[in-house]
C-alpha cells in the first residue's frame, strides 16, 4: 500500500518529461483547469445561454475531476509532509494555502446542492478558480521568487504602505477644509477626500471629485508629485527584492569579502542523490546548495523536492581567500 501511495503521490506532484505518467498528468489537470475556467468566464455572457447544457455537463466534469485529485492529495499528505503523523499530515495540507485553493475549486459547484438558498453567494467563491494556475508552474522559481521577495520585504513593504496611508490620510483631510465650503455635495466629508487623495496619487483620476479653488488645485498640484514617488517606494522595494533573488543564481559574487567559487556538477543516472529529496542531501560544513536547474529551470529549493537525471546543482564553496 505505501508502494502505491507514493507512486500516487509522484503521478499528482509536478513531474517530469522523464516520468510520462506524471507528465501526463500535469497536462490533463492544465487542460481540465483551462476548460473550467473557460465555463465560468463564458456563462457570463448572453451568448452561452444556448450552450448552458454542454457547458454545465463539462463543468460537473472538471468540478469531479478537482474532487478527486483533492481526495488523492489528502491520501498521499504523509508524502509531502513526511516530518508529520499520518494522521497530521492530512490537516496540514487541508489547511495549507494550496489546500484551501484546491478546495474551493470545486466546492463553489457541490455547495448549492446541499445549501440552495446560498447558490448567488457560493458562486461568488468560484473567482477562486483561477488561483489553480499557481500549482501550473508552483515547482519552479516563476512564481516562487515572487512570493519570496514579498517574504523578505515584509517588514519594508508594509512601512512603505505605512507611509502611503499616512500621507493619504494628510492628503484628504487638507482637501476636506479647502474645498469643503465651495463643494460640500462632493467633499462632504473626509472619506470624499480620502477618495480623491487614492485616485489621485494611484495616478488614476477618474475625475468625478476633483478641486476647483485656487488653493485646492496647487495643493492637488504638490499632492500628486509627492504621492508620484511615495507610490514608487514598493516598486522599488520589490525590483531591488528581485535583483537579489536572482543574484543568488549568478555564478560568480562576493559575499563579506569571502570570494565564491560555484561548482554546478550536473547529475548522471549513477549518481548516489538521484531520486532523493533535497532534505536527504548532505554536504560538507564548508559547500552550500544553492539552486537546482532542471532543463533550464530553477526548481523550488522545497525539502521535498526530489533530483532527477540530468539536473543540475549550484554549490558553492564558502571558504575559499579572496585573492
Amino acid at each position: 500500500m505505501v508502494k502505491y501511495k507514493k507512486r500516487v503521490f509522484t503521478i499528482i506532484q509536478i513531474g517530469s518529461k522523464e516520468d510520462f505518467i506524471s507528465y501526463s498528468f500535469d497536462i490533463f489537470i492544465v487542460i481540465a483547469i483551462g476548460l473550467n475556467l473557460f465555463v465560468t468566464l463564458f456563462s457570463t455572457f448572453e451568448q452561452s445561454v444556448p450552450y448552458e447544457g454542454p457547458l454545465h455537463i463539462v463543468e460537473t466534469v472538471t468540478s469531479v475531476i478537482f474532487l478527486i485529485e483533492y481526495i488523492l492529495r489528502i491520501w498521499t499528505a504523509e508524502c509531502l509532509y513526511p516530518g508529520d503523523s499520518r494522521f497530521k499530515a492530512p490537516f496540514h495540507f487541508i489547511f495549507s494555502l494550496l489546500g484551501l485553493i484546491d478546495l474551493f475549486t470545486f466546492l463553489p459547484f457541490f455547495l448549492p446542492v446541499f445549501f440552495p438558498a446560498g447558490a448567488v453567494a457560493f458562486r461568488v467563491l468560484r473567482v477562486i478558480r483561477i488561483f489553480r494556475l499557481f500549482r501550473i508552474n508552483s515547482q519552479y522559481d516563476a512564481f516562487n521568487a515572487i512570493f519570496d521577495v514579498f517574504r523578505e520585504k515584509k517588514n519594508q513593504l508594509l512601512s512603505s504602505v505605512g507611509l502611503i496611508l499616512i500621507f493619504m490620510i494628510a492628503a484628504s483631510l487638507c482637501v476636506y477644509s479647502v474645498e469643503h465650503d465651495v463643494q460640500p455635495d462632493k467633499f462632504d466629508n473626509a472619506f470624499s477626500g480620502l477618495w480623491w487623495a487614492t485616485s489621485t496619487l494611484m495616478t488614476v483620476g477618474y475625475g468625478d471629485v476633483y478641486p476647483i479653488t485656487t488653493l485646492g488645485k496647487a495643493l492637488s498640484i504638490v499632492i500628486t508629485f509627492l504621492g508620484v514617488g511615495l507610490v514608487a517606494i514598493p516598486t522599488g522595494i520589490i525590483s531591488a527584492g528581485f535583483v537579489e533573488q536572482y543574484d543568488k543564481f549568478r555564478v560568480g559574487g562576493v559575499v563579506d569579502d569571502t570570494k565564491i567559487n560555484f561548482v554546478t556538477p550536473i547529475l548522471d543516472e549513477n549518481h548516489p542523490w538521484i531520486e532523493k529529496h533535497l532534505r536527504d542531501i548532505v554536504l560538507p560544513p564548508d559547500m552550500e546548495l544553492i539552486s537546482v536547474f532542471r532543463e533550464g529551470n530553477a526548481l523550488d529549493m522545497k525539502p521535498t523536492t526530489k533530483l532527477k537525471i540530468g539536473d543540475e546543482l549550484v554549490i558553492y564553496l564558502k571558504h575559499v581567500k579572496a585573492k
